[in-house]
């Protein structure tokens, strides 16, 4: 599929804002290492309603008329896009009512803070689920139907989130007991979630033609595409990148979003105020950029096979 610039936008910075303030929210609610300072959540939580909204507005741009997108919020019993845009606008209000809690609070967030930013979690994380299941769902794409979708959504969230939440801690971070372990931990189980998808889609299994006609005692050959020029379809659905270049972005992408992200973890470990988790959060991003183009181009619709396609 044609990877938009849009949607890569708006799943990596809205993912990034979510994992951020939910793991803030997390260490506030639970007091995690005595609990942030106020002046850090009120960063954290600017910075995260500024990379969500941003998200959340770019999708509107790959819509063919985006005046319509108030459509996508009354199909929630059946769309997982319509649940998706519902859980992010519920998400705003408990989220807003946080910080302004945190904000009036004094030595800590006050309870009934605590309580609508617990919510405001579990709204950030089905938000990010329905993200996710919105191509798990497509049975039509054999790279996207698939559990670990919404799983390496979720993880690559949670990801970028820990960087940035460490690098806008100001070495306040540092003290608290296993920070480092945190990041380390999320690191290494979104490789590994990343590693595991990346080796299912490679297996050569999937619809051929001859399962997608019906015909399966022979071989199935299209004799005409049916046009001899570019179509909508083909233009979305048919996008092949260049020969060679996945698997050389798939190493950029291990390298950007894990591997050094991880090594950062070491010297910022000896100096949590320096700018080694800059590094690694800027690093992670530009990392989930590359993996969330590589997520599309290398769908193949089934609609390919009735184009010349024999395999997707």
């Amino acid at each position: 599929m044609k990877p938009a610039f849009s949607v890569i936008l708006f799943t990596v910075a809205s993912g990034a804002g979510f994992g951020l303030i939910m793991l803030a929210i997390l260490f506030d609610l639970f007091g995690l290492g005595g609990g942030l300072p106020r002046e850090t959540l009120l960063v954290v939580g600017g910075v995260a309603f500024v990379l969500i909204t941003v998200g959340l507005l770019s999708s509107t741009a790959h819509l063919a008329n985006p005046k319509n997108a108030w459509r996508s919020f009354i199909r929630f019993k059946t769309s997982w896009l319509s649940r998706e845009g519902v859980f992010a606008m519920a998400f705003y209000p408990f989220f807003l009512l946080y910080l302004l809690g945190v904000y009036v609070g004094a030595a800590q967030t006050p309870p009934w803070a605590l309580a609508l930013g617990a919510i405001a979690f579990l709204l950030g994380l089905a938000t990010l689920f329905a993200t996710g299941m919105i191509y798990a769902s497509l049975k039509t794409i054999r790279q996207w139907s698939n559990p670990l979708v919404p799983v390496n959504y979720l993880a690559l969230a949670f990801l970028t989130g820990v960087l940035l939440l460490y690098a806008l801690g100001l070495g306040e971070l540092g003290e608290v007991k296993g920070m480092l372990g945190l990041a380390a931990a999320l690191i290494v189980l979104a490789a590994i979630v990343k590693a595991t998808y990346y080796f299912w889609i490679g297996r050569s299994v999937g619809p051929t033609i001859n399962t997608a006609t019906g015909f399966t005692r022979a071989g199935v050959r299209i004799l005409d595409p049916g046009h001899g020029h570019d179509t909508f379809l083909t233009h979305e659905f048919g996008y092949q990148p260049p020969a060679g270049l996945t698997p050389v972005l798939k190493g950029v992408v291990f390298a950007l979003a894990y591997v050094v992200p991880l090594v950062m973890l070491w010297p910022a470990a000896g100096d949590p105020g320096g700018g080694a988790m800059w590094v690694a959060a800027v690093s992670a991003l530009a990392g989930a950029a590359v993996e969330r183009w590589l997520f599309f181009a290398e769908a193949r619709h089934v609609v390919n096979l009735y184009h010349g396609a024999q395999t997707t």
